[in-house]
């Protein structure tokens, strides 16, 4: 029987049901008959190959064998996605032993090596075997994870070449291991996705390789998405992104190799811009039209040129002067709708400085994830007040999610400490909703609150949660509840308190239940 013609279209929504679930249908009976009403074989040739592509490979593959006429039928499957091993072979994770136990040790490592070796040994192989047999035809997506050593770095040019040639959509190569990232990195050949000058590409992710972008790239212009993560950057990165006219989202973390980023002004479709913790010393985008701008790392010069659409900005800026520099030496955020902003702040640093009403004239939503550090107890630490300026060039803004967590560090206080003056807020007009988390009535963060609820005039409804948010705690301990159910009556009679003082309605959220 010869193979079934390729499907017309392949978008897959769902990684589907076994293959035992697939040819269940065969068995299906109308009434009381011994005749089956529906036989897979009786739907059109072009038909079978879209059903088995909402398979995952592997299912696919064995469903083929159900019957000898759907035996190539998993060769025009549209996802071609292969999960290996990426653990580091020189560097398995031992545990500590004593000095007379080094041959149990090393036996160890020998076995932990061998073992990887042939998990990656058996996934090359299986991508290789699969390639081999693919049609080539109909692919949406080629994806390859797996954390490969320089002497199999040869096989990665093979799998660029299938995924270039067999025109797939969404081309993923995660080359990233356990741990950290390799010294030794593929050099990824962009060109090679280039056939006959073009490339079908729409999504490209990249991790843990090299690539030499130049001006001279053409083809990227159905490149929609690109993904970067741990990627040395060698060459003419904007002159590159010059020529990918479509792309709408560009997100670059931990990327090497750039000093001063550039976004041209060629990228007019650009929406989002991510930059995360890139090594870079100044950002500088002539995009017209960027919605969303996410920027996490060392405090920088960005300048956004040309007329501003952006409506969602996320800063972290690193160091404990992280609140005041977001809302003082980043511009491009003054239009933005609705921002998220995590810092640190200290009593000790620079403290935000008073702004004319209606510098954030835009601003509606804003989200911001504190870490207070402190030399002194909770109590005594008034750092949290700078946020009452942030409201205050605010006028607009309708809610406010504010998650606290303290941290304490040893170090020399300064020798003269300028005192927080008595906390200042303007009467408010527009505020309607507070969440507060980390809340657990210390000095500081009663005197915010009550601000927030005196001057917010149609303040509808504040929370407060004395457990700190996993957002900017970075896990969900089991200390975290202890302390929380600690606070927990203290936090509800203040809120009951407050809410009789001010008249608002205030809710202290219980800790889950375990």
């Amino acid at each position: 029987m010869a193979a079934p013609p390729p499907p017309q279209q392949l978008q897959p929504t769902a990684e589907g049901s076994s293959a035992s679930k697939v040819s269940s249908l065969e068995h299906c009976h109308h009434g009381a008959g011994d005749e089956p009403s529906f036989r897979m074989e009786d739907l059109p040739a072009e038909i079978l190959p879209v059903i088995i592509s909402l398979l995952p490979l592997k299912e696919a593959v064995r469903t083929s064998i159900v019957s000898t006429s759907w035996k190539m039928l998993w060769t025009f499957h549209c996802n071609l996605c292969f999960y290996g091993p990426n653990e580091l072979d020189d560097d398995p994770s031992v545990p500590p032993l004593e000095s007379d136990e080094e041959a149990a040790v090393d036996e160890y490592v020998k076995t932990s090596q061998a073992k990887l070796k042939m998990k990656r040994d058996m996934f090359i192989e299986a991508v290789n075997c699969v390639i081999q047999r693919h049609s080539r035809v109909g692919i949406n997506k080629f994806s390859i994870r797996c954390g490969l050593h320089k002497e199999e770095f040869y096989h990665l040019d093979r799998w660029i070449g299938f995924a270039a040639s067999s025109k797939a959509k969404i081309v993923d190569f995660d080359l990233k291991k356990i741990d950290s990232p390799s010294k030794e990195v593929h050099q990824f050949p962009l060109e090679a996705l280039v056939v006959q000058g073009s490339s079908c590409v729409q999504s490209l992710y990249l991790a843990d390789v090299s690539i030499k972008p130049h001006p001279g790239i053409f083809g990227f212009t159905l490149l929609r998405r690109l993904v970067l993560e741990f990627v040395e950057i060698f060459g003419d990165f904007s002159g590159f992104l010059a020529n990918c006219s479509a792309l709408e989202d560009l997100e670059l973390t931990e990327c090497s190799g750039v000093t001063n980023l550039s976004i041209p002004h060629q990228l007019d479709k650009l929406q989002h811009l991510l930059i995360d913790r890139m090594a870079v010393e100044t950002v500088e985008s002539h995009v017209p039209d960027l919605a969303h701008f996410k920027y996490k790392g060392k405090e920088i010069p960005i300048v956004l040129r040309g007329r501003s659409k952006l409506e969602m900005a996320t800063i972290m800026f690193e160091g404990s002067n992280g609140l005041a520099r977001a809302f003082t030496a980043v511009p491009i955020i003054l239009r933005v709708k609705v921002l998220n902003v995590q810092a640190q702040i200290s009593a000790y640093e620079q403290k935000l400085a008073p702004r004319p009403c209606g510098m954030f004239m835009y601003l509606r939503h804003m989200t911001c994830g504190l870490t207070v550090l402190s030399l002194k107890k909770p109590n005594s630490d008034n750092g949290v007040l700078q946020l009452l300026h942030c409201l205050n060039v605010a006028p607009l803004l309708q809610t406010l999610h504010l998650d606290m967590i303290y941290s304490y560090f040893k170090a020399s206080a300064p020798d003269e400490v300028a005192e927080e003056e008595g906390p200042h807020m303007h009467y408010h007009g527009h505020l309607k909703t507070v969440h507060i988390s980390g809340f657990r009535c210390y000095k500081a963060q009663a005197e915010l609150a009550c601000c927030i609820l005196e001057n917010a005039r149609v303040l509808d409804h504040m929370e407060l949660q004395p457990r700190v948010a996993a957002a900017i705690c970075g896990y969900a301990d089991l200390k975290n509840f202890a302390v929380e159910r600690r606070f927990l009556p203290g936090v509800r009679e203040w809120a009951q308190l407050a809410s009789e003082r001010f008249g608002k309605a205030i809710t202290v959220l219980d800790a889950p239940s375990e």
